[in-house]
């Protein structure tokens, strides 16, 4: 009788596989689970074998980060909500760095790229409505600016995660970006300080 699918094991198996590749581990069936108490007939079991095992590593990165992004509640401030969705984003990343660093490895497909795509559409709509609540211009594209201020916020939580930044660093220097970003895209200055100030010390 084939054994059932464990969701303990398969949380294990992705965490240990991100991992190795994080530490650049030869991740082998044998490697991946030595010293689990899992047989590498698992593997096959709950992925299918390793470009499952793969996909699935990219796909618990997104699930986890929508998790931490349903978390953030909404105020009545729309700059500081958008502020604590990249809060939530660099968290999510300190949390589950090997995670973090996997979820972007565009070599392995994903299982359910709409739900990835849905994290992104999150920060879209939080500019949408920064804008549609007069804190941006009318001008405003929500899909640019949101990727303006996820590459930005990428490229620091990205150095924070690889050790060339430290990791105190990160919040002053994604304030000073959220400021110069949506006060160019016209919010007042001194406001938008506050809002993003008050995102990172919540966060």
């Amino acid at each position: 009788m084939p054994r059932r699918p464990d969701p303990a094991v398969r949380t294990l198996l992705v965490e240990r596989a991100a991992r190795m590749l994080a530490d650049r581990e030869p991740v082998t069936l044998r490697a991946l689970v030595e010293g689990t108490g899992a047989s590498t007939m698992a593997v096959y079991t709950h992925f299918g074998g390793m470009p499952g095992l793969w996909s699935a590593v990219r796909q618990e990165g997104f699930t986890r980060l929508a998790g931490r992004l349903a978390a953030v509640p909404r105020t009545a401030d729309p700059v500081h909500d958008l502020v604590a969705l990249g809060v939530a984003y660099a968290r999510n990343a300190l949390d589950a760095p090997e995670l973090y660093r996997a979820m972007f490895d565009a070599r392995a497909d994903l299982a359910d790229a709409l739900a990835a795509d849905a994290t992104f559409d999150r920060l879209v709509d939080a500019v949408a409505r920064a804008r549609d609540e007069g804190r941006l211009s009318p001008a405003t594209d929500p899909r640019a600016l949101a990727t303006q201020y996820w590459a930005a916020g990428h490229g620091l939580v990205s150095l924070v995660v690889q050790g060339v930044l430290p990791a105190g660093g990160l919040a002053p220097l994604a304030t000073r970006t959220a400021v110069a970003l949506l006060t160019a895209a016209g919010d007042e200055p001194d406001r938008c300080r506050a809002s993003v100030e008050r995102a990172w010390a919540a966060g």
